[in-house]
């Protein structure tokens, strides 16, 4: 944790994750790997901005073909946004995983599952019609 806030230097935030994905993804098919779970990583090696980037364009990784994970609960990227502590990012958690769940992510990361489990079945109910 102490180095990450260092790697967060990117030429093209989107352009270089989605390069490093399709190289790992390829590399685990040629491994015989099927079970594959895209994981943009939310707070790792990423600042406020580049994590709202990446929330904002989510559905691009769409395109790599494998369910995406989204672990915004209680990042940084929400209670430092909203001025309050990640105890009371409760909210704002539920928020952004509507966001990401309207953008494509099929896995919720969470530390409220009432609260997750509430956005996913009307995220669902909306798709539906």
């Amino acid at each position: 944790p102490q180095t990450m806030v260092k790697e967060n230097h990117y030429d093209n935030l989107l352009k270089d994750i989605l390069d490093y994905f399709i190289s790992r993804i390829h590399e685990l098919i040629e491994r015989g790997v099927a079970d594959i779970i895209v994981d943009p990583g939310f707070g790792f090696a990423k600042n406020v901005e580049q994590n709202f980037e990446l929330l904002k364009n989510l559905d691009a990784f769409k395109a790599l073909g494998f369910p995406i994970l989204a672990g915004v609960s209680r990042k940084t990227m929400i209670w430092k946004t909203l001025g309050i502590t990640p105890d009371e990012a409760l909210n704002g958690t539920t928020v952004a995983n509507t966001i990401a769940l309207m953008k494509g992510a099929k896995i919720l990361r969470v530390h409220d599952v009432k609260a997750a489990t509430e956005a996913v079945k009307i995220v669902s109910r909306l798709n539906a019609h």
